[in-house]
């Protein structure tokens, strides 16, 4: 297990700029300084938003949900690792199942944004799972063993430093089902020893490996109570102050 403990709440297309100050402004009133890393991934055009209202409070940081692979240029409508730092963004999101099935963002694409996020010093969430059919099918492991080869082994080992692994089983993001404790716990476990195969144990042990996939205050504790769960990225749950708050408050 990792000494980080880490919970993300990945807003997707959702509030507005009146909903997004009042979530923001619940989750600073009811959450506390602590050892868990809290990061909130609003949309894009509200990014500067919730900066300002977070921005003396060394315990919430802001996180953006994708990057372009660009540095800059003629990309219209993208948004560069050097704009969204610029705005005291501290990590993103990449490799999301929802990039990857409705952008078509591929390994290579997901490796170019990694890459560009680390040399823009922004730290990544990178996300991998499988789907339904994968886990029917018990090649799971062989699913997430090529993600992983194809994402963060092509990294050096300073560079795994800024990277925080996701795993997010497809069949479980949004559609109330959650992975088993032990199920959660065993893909963990095999990731963080691709990682200690490839890196060593010592970075292995450094890098946090947290579960999303329809995590609520009711099961975040006995998720987190697994040996290799450093926390959660949390979807629906991260737009409800009291839910999002309760998660990260779920370590024990």
């Amino acid at each position: 297990m990792s000494n980080r403990k880490l919970v993300a709440g990945n807003w997707k297309m959702h509030t507005d700029r009146s909903e997004a100050i009042k979530l923001t402004t619940e989750i600073i009133r009811l959450s506390k300084m602590s050892d868990v890393e809290i990061l909130l991934a609003p949309p894009h055009c509200l990014i500067p938003l919730v900066g300002n209202l977070i921005a003396d409070l060394p315990y919430i940081e802001l996180a953006a949900q994708n990057i372009s692979e660009h540095k800059s240029g003629a990309y219209t409508g993208e948004v560069s690792a050097h704009m969204l730092h610029s705005l005291g963004v501290s990590y993103v999101i990449l490799g999301h199942s929802e990039r990857r099935k409705y952008f078509g963002e591929t390994d290579q694409i997901i490796l170019s944004k990694i890459r560009r996020a680390i040399s823009t010093e922004l730290k990544v969430i990178y996300c991998c799972g499988e789907g339904l059919e994968d886990r029917n099918t018990a090649i799971q492991n062989k699913i997430i063993e090529a993600q992983i080869q194809s994402s963060v082994l092509q990294l050096t080992p300073d560079q795994m430093q800024d990277i925080v692994i996701a795993y997010e089983p497809i069949w479980a993001i949004g559609t109330g089902v959650t992975a088993r404790p032990d199920q959660a716990q065993q893909m963990h476990a095999f990731i963080r020893s691709i990682l200690a195969d490839h890196f060593g144990e010592q970075i292995a042990m450094q890098v946090p490996i947290i579960y999303g996939g329809s995590v609520k205050s009711n099961n975040a504790q006995e998720l987190f109570a697994q040996a290799d769960i450093d926390g959660g990225l949390i979807g629906g749950a991260s737009l409800d102050a009291e839910s999002f708050v309760a998660i990260t408050e779920a370590f024990e």
